[in-house]
């Protein structure tokens, strides 16, 4: 017990270190910032670490663009969503959790449907 009580404690944590992170940036960064999070929580699933450690990977991005002085869509490109779509990559999604049930679903019923 003491060690998920450990882990959510840490994780929340985290989290309010990288918002205040984001909050420090220019407010162009922060408006891209808060558009790609607000993106990528859609394909979350359980627990949410692999957004976050995606969304702390752009922080780190931006904050030494931010120190080189470029503009934050030098940095992303036009596409914001299709950079938000390359990280999101390989990590699993509500929507896969479903294609797969689905799938489940049918092949289970199809087995067991006389023919």
């Amino acid at each position: 017990m003491s060690n998920i009580l450990i882990k959510i404690l840490g994780d929340k944590k985290e989290w309010k270190a990288m918002e205040a992170r984001a909050n420090a940036l220019p407010r162009d960064y922060r408006i891209v910032y808060g558009e790609m999070k607000s993106y990528m929580w859609r394909f979350t699933t359980g627990d949410g670490m692999d957004i976050v450690a995606l969304l702390k990977e752009v922080l780190g991005v931006f904050e030494a663009s931010v120190a080189e002085g470029k503009s934050v869509l030098d940095v992303t490109g036009e596409d914001v969503a299709a950079l938000c779509d390359e990280g999101l990559r390989g990590t699993t999604s509500y929507l896969d959790k479903w294609r797969a049930s689905l799938n489940r679903d049918i092949a289970k019923k199809l087995a067991l449907a006389p023919c």
